[in-house]
Order: structure tokens, then C-alpha cells, then sequence
């Protein structure tokens, strides 16, 4: 017969990180690795650990941790809400964050650096552990002078000369090559990007980087000197304006490849509209495959790069930062084609 030598539950006001380790026969050093998600520690004590705090109903105090020196959240600082790719690098983050009972409290910087530069004063200010950006418009420089005070990773943001914060990227160029390649090898040979405004990003955005990779893979293939770039402005109504006017062309080309789901959604919605068959007449190849990319009615070809694990790999990035690391990590991750019906001709 087994005998539970484990002390009786005690009320959840009363419960200490002291109280658990007891509870879980463990030393208050596990427990505290446990929590952090730091590295090494076993499945077994992982839970053994997690099922004492959750039959304790044991809730760390963030201020007593703040004491400490550490809070246990990190700020999320998002570019925009309304991209649907955004959602996956967020559950990759708190995919991460969860074994470690770290929190994640997003704000959202709507591209404008004033506001980007208040949310993350504010972030610092409330004695955040780390900060992930994510296709953050700020300069270099700047972004280096708040890593100077706080741990930072940016994803979506390619300086890989940056030494005083880490950057994680799907490699952008080769995502564009390989858009510009699997339409070629369809047949296409008229082929178009469409891109942001130059205004709307500066040369270490992904939009940038793509439209590099567009030129190459043009060039690359003998259309060095015809390879246009149609820039489509950011908001409304202009937005859909320049996109009717890009399809009622007389020189519209054959194919596109758009910066991003975002706006190849919306060419493929008005191509609809105004009786443009897609691919029939117009081939379409997004980036970022996005949720949406994938319904049936949409059925939009798009260069996968993988957002859940740029959230996860930037994340893990962010919590070796915290805990020690200093110098520089800059990451890229191969992206893939994700092959639909408005690529097949």
C-alpha cells in the first residue's frame, strides 16, 4: 500500500513557490526552473511540478516576481491587427510561453513609429522581462537604444548587422524567387509584382526584401529590364482604386505576384467583380498563406513561411536573451510554395 506523504492543500492566498516544491517532493530551485521553462529539466519533474501548481491553484505574484527582478511577461508589439498571419506567430509565442507560465501582453503600433516608440516605453516601463517585435517600423538605431534597457527580438525585420538585438526572418528574397520560379515553370513568362508604396517600408521590411528577390529571379530568368513593380497604397480608398485601375489595363500582364495575401485577396475578390477569371486570365501567387488563402472560394497559390514558427523561434530567441545571452542571433527560415488553383493555368 502507498502512502502520500504529500503535506494537505492549503487556501490559494497562502500558497508560496515554497508550498509547491514540498508539495511536489521537489527542491524550490526545480520549481523555479519549471516555471521559467529553463533549460534541461526533465518531463517527469516538468509534471510533477505543473500538477502541484494546478492542484494548489497556485498563482505567482507578479509584483513579488517584479521584486525579484523578473515578471514573467514579454511584450508582443504587433504591426497591424488585420493581417491573418499575424494570429499564428501569436499562437507560436504563446505556444512557447505556457510550460513557463509567462504571459504575453500585446500592443499593436498601427505602422506609425510615434506610437511604436510610446508602447514600448510603456512596456519598459512596466518592467517587462523582453520584447518581440514584429515587423516593427522603427530604425535600427533606435530599436538598439531600447535593447540597450530590455532584452528585444524582431521578427519580420532584416538587419542582420543589428549587434545589440536578435532578428528572426522567414529568408523574404527566396520566398519571392521561388514565386517568381513556379510561375515561369507554369509558363508564364508576362509577370508582374505588385508591391506597398515605397513610403510604407523601408529597406529592412519584408516588402523590400521581397521585391529584391522578384528582380533577381527576373533577371535570372532573361526579364532583367521588364520586370515592373505596381505599388499599391496601404489604405483605403486609394487601396482598391489602384488595384481596379491595375486590372483594367490594356497591358495588364499574365501573372502577378502580390507582396502579400493581403492585397492578393483583394485583386482575386475585385478580378471576380469586374469578370477577370483567375488563373484563366490572370494567375495569382500571394505570400504569407494565410488562413484565408486556404478556403475553397479563395484556393490562393502562396509562399508559406511558416508564422507559428517564426512566434516560436523568436520567442525561444527572447527567453535566451533573459537569461543571459548577449551576443547577437539573426535567424532566417526557409520558406516553401504552397501550390493552389490560382497558379494552374
Amino acid at each position: 500500500m502507498s502512502v502520500d506523504n504529500r503535506k494537505p492543500l492549503e487556501r490559494a492566498d497562502r500558497v508560496t513557490i515554497r508550498t509547491v516544491a514540498a508539495h511536489a517532493g521537489v527542491s524550490v530551485a526545480a520549481v523555479s526552473k519549471v516555471m521559467r521553462n529553463a533549460y534541461g529539466v526533465s518531463d517527469s519533474l516538468r509534471a510533477k511540478v505543473t500538477g502541484s501548481i494546478e492542484e494548489l491553484g497556485y498563482r505567482p505574484s507578479r509584483a513579488a516576481r517584479g521584486l525579484r527582478g523578473r515578471t514573467f511577461t514579454i511584450g508582443l508589439l504587433l504591426v497591424d491587427i488585420r493581417n491573418p498571419f499575424l494570429p499564428e506567430v501569436i499562437a507560436g509565442v504563446n505556444a512557447v510561453l505556457a510550460p513557463g507560465h509567462y504571459q504575453a501582453m500585446i500592443g499593436v503600433g498601427e505602422a506609425r513609429m510615434q506610437l511604436e516608440t510610446s508602447l514600448i516605453e510603456s512596456m519598459i516601463d512596466y518592467k517587462m522581462d523582453g520584447l518581440i517585435l514584429v515587423a516593427p517600423r522603427l530604425p535600427s538605431e533606435i530599436i538598439t537604444r531600447f535593447a540597450a534597457q530590455i532584452p528585444i527580438v524582431a521578427v519580420g525585420y532584416h538587419d542582420p548587422t543589428a549587434d545589440g538585438f536578435d532578428t528572426i526572418n522567414a529568408d523574404d528574397q527566396r520566398g519571392a524567387e521561388i514565386a517568381v520560379e513556379s510561375l515561369l515553370e507554369c509558363g508564364y513568362r508576362d509577370i508582374e509584382m505588385l508591391s506597398q508604396l515605397a513610403r510604407e517600408g523601408h529597406k529592412v521590411s519584408v516588402v523590400r526584401q521581397r521585391e529584391i528577390g522578384y528582380r533577381r529571379a527576373m533577371q535570372r530568368a532573361g526579364f532583367g529590364s521588364s520586370a515592373p513593380i505596381t505599388n499599391i497604397p496601404l489604405q483605403s480608398p486609394r487601396r482598391e482604386e489602384t488595384i481596379r485601375k491595375f486590372l483594367t489595363r490594356s497591358d495588364r500582364p499574365r501573372a502577378i505576384f502580390c507582396w502579400s495575401d493581403i492585397d492578393a485577396i483583394v485583386v482575386m475578390s475585385m478580378a471576380a467583380e469586374m469578370g477577370v477569371r483567375v488563373p484563366e486570365d490572370l494567375a495569382v501567387v500571394g505570400y504569407d498563406n494565410s488562413s484565408t488563402a486556404a478556403l475553397g472560394l479563395v484556393n490562393l497559390a502562396s509562399i508559406d513561411q511558416s508564422g507559428r514558427e517564426l512566434g516560436q523561434t523568436a520567442t525561444r530567441t527572447l527567453l535566451s536573451r533573459i537569461e543571459g545571452r548577449s551576443e547577437a542571433m539573426h535567424i532566417l527560415q526557409l520558406p516553401s510554395l504552397v501550390t493552389r488553383r490560382s497558379l494552374a493555368g
